[in-house]
């Protein structure tokens, strides 16, 4: 999957959100990390939202944009 993020370059390093998934952000020294940070952080987000949904009547659907 792909997901779009936002990064904000600071003068502690970078900061890191994924508007998509609320609450989902990261941070790291070097743009490279807070990249690497943010993925590792979307993986979490969606396997606790995964946990979360885990007995209820899930369905997928698909929007066109």
């Amino acid at each position: 999957m792909k997901y779009k993020i936002v990064l904000n370059k600071s003068d502690e390093g970078y900061s890191v959100s994924c508007p998509a998934l609320p609450g989902c952000w990261s941070q790291g020294d070097s743009e490279k990390e807070a990249i690497e940070n943010i993925q590792d952080a979307i993986r979490e987000y969606l396997s606790a939202v995964d946990e979360l949904v885990k007995d209820s009547d899930v369905r997928e659907v698909e929007v066109a944009i």
